[in-house]
């Protein structure tokens, strides 16, 4: 007999982690975008994450439709955008500085919100219960020495160097 969703969610704001927001394109050029609480490496050779999406979710109907996918990770500071792309809104690019990743496939980079990011192709997908597991192939990525990243936990978001001795 498994445990009650309140029960879930409790247990898992306990593992504290950074925080994703994936961003996909869809067909006719919008862009979407949501905040994810599942992102994580898979492998090395080849380079391979997998996020974890709602299978009710516009943004992955546009990693379906493009294939691809980008994973920016925030930086500190950022706790404002994270809300709008874990909203329901549909203008959460309105006022975002955004820039396009090499590869045509892959979502929008957001340009001066970013610790780093991965542009990735779609690899794979799995259904497990109301997600959609979505492996993804690292094509191009960045990340930006000395900047902070943004960090969740306990449904608190906190700067990682904060918590350094």
């Amino acid at each position: 007999m498994a445990i009650d969703g309140e029960l879930f969610r409790e247990i898992m704001s306990t593992f504290p982690s950074g925080v994703a927001i994936v961003t996909a394109t869809e067909e006719g050029g919008k862009p979407r975008g949501l905040t994810v609480s599942a992102f994580c490496p898979v492998s090395l050779d080849p380079p391979l994450v997998l996020v974890c999406i709602d299978k009710a979710s516009n943004s992955l109907a546009a990693i379906t439709r493009s294939g691809g996918f980008t994973v920016n990770l925030l930086a500190s500071g950022r706790e404002e955008l994270a809300r709008r792309y874990a909203s329901k809104a549909e203008d959460k690019f309105e006022g975002v500085a955004t820039r396009p990743p090499k590869i045509a496939e892959a979502g929008p980079i957001l340009a001066d919100d970013y610790v780093a990011y991965a542009a990735c192709s779609v690899h794979s997908s799995v259904e497990a219960g109301d997600h959609i597991i979505v492996v993804g192939r690292v094509e191009e990525g960045e990340h930006r020495a000395g900047v902070v990243p943004l960090m969740y936990g306990r449904r608190v978001f906190t700067d990682w160097a904060a918590h350094l001795p």
